[in-house]
């Protein structure tokens, strides 16, 4: 019992720390759009900008590679416990990727330039945000899915079902 709570919780500890990483990775790979300054607050400078779409790409390249990476790891260093690793996949993907859109909202990394100008008006880079919420599911689905692939494909070759009935 004790060695399935530790394999869940270094799962989930592995996959915070991480997130924390990608939240990073993402705020320097991500663009941001430029928003314009004005006495409501600020608004989208061009509001045809592909930038929010870029952030989400990014933000689902670099979490489903993650995800992917992750569930490929586990289920090689942990083949004989299945359950509470495959939990801490979940899990530590959900909170991976909530961690990940933290730390990329609230760090900014690298270079970021405006490239839009407009006279009388203040010009900023926004802040890093999803506008497509569904790729926060990224992390753990591909985790979840690539383990389930892998022990669905190592199981049926040890499965009593490969061997013809009567022998």
């Amino acid at each position: 019992m004790v060695r399935h709570v530790r394999s869940f919780a270094v799962t989930v500890l592995v996959m915070a720390v991480l997130g924390v990483l990608a939240g990073l990775a993402w705020s320097y790979a991500a663009p941001r759009a430029a928003m314009a300054v004005t006495e409501k607050g600020p608004v989208l400078a061009d509001p045809s900008t592909q930038a929010l779409i870029a952030a989400d790409g990014w933000f689902a390249a670099i979490t489903g590679g993650l995800g992917l990476l992750c569930g490929a790891a586990a289920w090689f260093r942990n083949r004989h416990e299945q359950l509470p690793v495959l939990a801490g996949l979940c899990a530590g993907g959900v909170l991976a990727a909530f961690l990940t859109f933290w730390v990329g909202s609230a760090v900014t990394i690298g270079v970021v330039t405006v490239e839009a100008a407009a006279p009388g008006l203040k010009v900023v880079p926004g802040s890093l945000e999803l506008t497509a919420r569904g790729v926060l599911v990224a992390w753990p689905l591909l985790a979840v899915a690539l383990f389930g692939l892998l022990e669905g494909m190592h199981g049926y070759r040890d499965s009593a079902l490969r061997k013809p009935y009567g022998i």
